[in-house]
Order: structure tokens, then C-alpha cells, then sequence
């Protein structure tokens, strides 16, 4: 049994330019780039070192908290967030919609209105009787 062996890819280097621009930018994460381009972590650490202005080999990268890599994951979290609760009252919705034409059909009236029915002026046991106020 011999294994196959993958085609030697090779990255131009105006792609090289533009992952290590994202890296520095904030707009990737060595670890997106590494899945994205299939491509080891060691690769786009040689690209940061040749191609970059800011990440030499040997210096330190100090994140703060208010990154914008840090900022756009809990914008991701609060839309996921925002979504499940949407998702909830949507059912909330359905089976309170369910609930009443059950209900309707049980107790043989319409109790959803409907936008074309005319409104109600009121029962008459609640009229005063001699027509004066």
C-alpha cells in the first residue's frame, strides 16, 4: 500500500501579502488562515516573518481586551444569542396560534378576529336601557 501523495502547493506572494495584511489588520486569526488555506500554522508564521512589519520572530503581540477580533466574537455571540430568543418566541407564537384555533374549533366561534369583520359595539346587557345617558 502506498499513500498518495499531494500535489506541492505554492502560495503567491501577493496572497502571502494579503493573509499576513488580515493577520495584522484583525480581520484573521493565524488559526482561520490555517483552516481556510489548508496550510500549516508554521507556513503563515514564516509568512508573518518574512512579509510582515510588526511580527518578527522573537517579538510579543500584547491583545487588549477591547480587540477588534475580541469585539466582533461577542457581536457573534449576542446575534446568536438574539437568534435563539427570536427562534423561542416564534414557537411562543405558533402554539399560542394553535392554541386558539383549537379553542376555536372546540368551542364553535371565531375567536381570532379577522381584519375584515366589524367591531363589536358592545353586548346589550350592557346598554343602558331608555336610550339616555
Amino acid at each position: 500500500m502506498s499513500k498518495k501523495r499531494q500535489a506541492r502547493r505554492t502560495f503567491s506572494q501577493e496572497l502571502k501579502l494579503k493573509v499576513v495584511k488580515d493577520i495584522e489588520s484583525g480581520k484573521a486569526t493565524i488559526t482561520q488562515v490555517c483552516r481556510e488555506f489548508s496550510v500549516s500554522g508554521a507556513s503563515v508564521y514564516n509568512w508573518l516573518n518574512k512579509y510582515s512589519k510588526f511580527h518578527k520572530q522573537g517579538a510579543s503581540i500584547v491583545v487588549q481586551l477591547n480587540s477588534e477580533a475580541y469585539r466582533s466574537k461577542e457581536l457573534e455571540k449576542k446575534v446568536k444569542d438574539l437568534e435563539a430568543a427570536l427562534g423561542r418566541k416564534q414557537l411562543e407564537v405558533e402554539f399560542l396560534n394553535k392554541l386558539i384555533e383549537l379553542a376555536s374549533d372546540d368551542l364553535g366561534i371565531d375567536i381570532k378576529k379577522k381584519h375584515h369583520t366589524q367591531r363589536s359595539t358592545g353586548s346589550a346587557s350592557t346598554q343602558k336601557k331608555g336610550g339616555s345617558k
